[in-house]
């Protein structure tokens, strides 16, 4: 009958918290701790199992406590209900505890510059896991840390985690979470420039998720990574067409709302308990597949670019799929960048980088590419200007392109030492001179080809001395061999012509 009150009693302290959780914060959280605190000392100091109904509502006050919390994007109160809940998660089911605690670190997303927390909060769950003995949980954070590990750029922690996780995966011969692990460890191999082990993790990656079912989400991660590898060797057409497989899993996933994501694993328990998380969960996800589906797209009109296909972004655009997408800006962005380059203007181009320098420059893949675009095309507009030309001042180049005159000169420089220009830059007079393309001189060429066919001669030659010395033991046939390569070496030495020197050498051989 207690418990009856007590749990009445608390439901409606979870009403009341709800209707003021966004007119009146403060207090609703204190009605929240007050649920947490009244629910724990009541079946504290009993052995006696706790009531479902008790855990249910603690549950949901946690829950509804870190959802508070972010959406007041306090990130150190978020991590203290995380720490707190442990009392709560050793009288719950396994994987109730992983999905709870999946559910509560998922709320950090939403909170801007809170990186080191999640890592701090992060390294002390994975340790109280370990102390509980709680493995597959302890993978799922430790996962989860390498992750976040990647995205702050540390890269020397995260592959020593890697390291020791894939040590344990392959002991337990966990196909989902190796699969994952060896994507993650060929993005951080990428994040080094290591490309060699990159591709090699990417190829153990899908070398473990061809032996069980691949979600559909698992499955564009590893399609992304395979385009944006490939884009790294300058393959962009194979990278368009992973790009493009994976932009249609994600939004097709995305508009039904449906999750792909592997779910961590509590095989220490039986059947999964529902009730954490529920169509909040399931729509954070479709919303990240969403923003996953809108960055293939953007990698797909990337490519297209850089195969020097602008005018095919429009009709990309009117694909059924990605007209929900072009009126974004990221999608904007992308068109106009298209649009710059299909008028080799590279003032305008400039103009697009600075205008749309979010969406353009947070992404390491778009901003390396897109720099090697503008190189491209500063190095195409600059060949333009001085082409009619055999001495052209700096300054005017600079003005024609409209770039800072020491850019220009620098560029200049770096073309010139790569060959790509012929010239020389004359700091006294501040000008360009312009040299001629020089002629291919194949003097050296025809000098090999010349001893290649002298080779053939006195191998002939030898090969007949041999058999004329065997038939009749004439030894002065062999003084003859020498005394024609010696005839045959002066004669290229003084002879300027390549093909009368072939013609007598051919003259020898018979």
């Amino acid at each position: 009958m207690a418990s009856t009150s007590t749990s009445t009693s608390v439901s409606d302290l979870l009403a009341r918290a709800d209707t003021l959780a966004k007119s009146n914060p403060k207090e609703a959280e204190a009605l929240y701790k007050q649920i947490l605190t009244s629910t724990s000392s009541s079946t504290a100091g009993t052995n006696t199992t706790p009531d479902p109904t008790v855990l249910r509502d603690q549950e949901t006050a946690l829950v509804k406590l870190g959802e508070l919390y972010r959406d007041q994007k306090y990130a150190a109160g978020l991590a203290e209900v995380i720490t707190a809940s442990r009392a709560f998660m050793s009288s719950t089911a396994k994987a109730k505890t992983a999905k709870l605690i999946r559910t509560l670190l998922d709320f950090f997303s939403a909170i801007p510059n809170s990186q080191q927390i999640q890592i701090k909060t992060l390294t002390d769950n994975i340790a109280w896991a370990k102390q509980e003995k709680r493995i597959f949980l302890k993978h799922s954070l430790e996962t989860r840390l390498v992750a976040l590990q990647l995205e702050a750029r540390q890269f020397t922690p995260a592959l020593a985690l890697i390291e020791t996780l894939l040590t344990e995966l392959k002991k337990l011969d966990d196909k989902m979470i190796l699969t994952e692990v060896h994507l993650l460890e060929s993005r951080v191999y990428r994040g080094i420039g290591n490309m060699a082990k990159a591709k090699a993790s990417l190829t153990s990656s899908r070398t473990a998720a061809n032996s069980i079912y691949c979600p559909p989400y698992l499955q564009s991660q590893l399609d992304m990574q395979s385009g944006i590898l490939h884009a790294e060797d300058k393959d962009y057409s194979t990278a368009y067409s992973y790009f493009f497989e994976a932009f249609e899993n994600l939004s097709a996933a995305g508009e039904e709302g449906l999750s792909g994501k592997p779910q961590d694993k509590e095989k220490e328990d039986g059947a999964k308990e529902p009730g954490v998380g529920g169509d909040s969960e399931k729509g954070k996800n479709a919303q990240g597949q969403v923003g996953q589906a809108l960055s293939a797209l953007k990698y797909m009109l990337l490519c297209k670019v850089m195969l020097n296909l602008p005018e095919d972004v429009n009709a990309l655009l009117t694909l059924k799929l990605a007209n929900s997408y072009a009126q974004t800006r990221d999608v904007q962005s992308m068109r106009a960048v298209a649009r710059a380059h299909q008028r080799r203007d590279l003032k305008e181009f400039g103009e697009v980088l600075r205008e749309y320098r979010e969406e353009l420059q947070s992404d390491p893949t778009i901003r390396t590419h897109l720099s090697e675009l503008y190189d491209t095309l500063f190095e195409g507009n600059l060949k333009r200007v001085v082409e009619p030309y055999s001495v052209v001042e700096i300054g005017y180049v600079a003005e024609q392109v409209g770039q800072e005159r020491q850019s220009v000169e620098s560029k200049l420089s770096k073309m010139i030492l790569d060959k790509t220009l012929f010239g020389v830059l004359d700091q006294g007079r501040d000008c360009l001179i312009i040299y001629d393309e020089p002629e291919a001189d194949n003097t050296y060429g025809a000098a090999i080809d010349t001893i290649e066919q002298i080779s053939k001669v006195v191998e002939s030659l030898y090969a007949k001395s041999r058999s004329l010395n065997h038939e009749s033991g004439n030894v002065g046939m062999e003084v003859y061999v020498v005394v024609v390569v010696v005839v045959v070496i002066v004669g290229v030495a003084n002879d300027t012509n390549t093909n009368s020197t072939k013609k007598n050498t051919s003259m020898l051989m018979e």
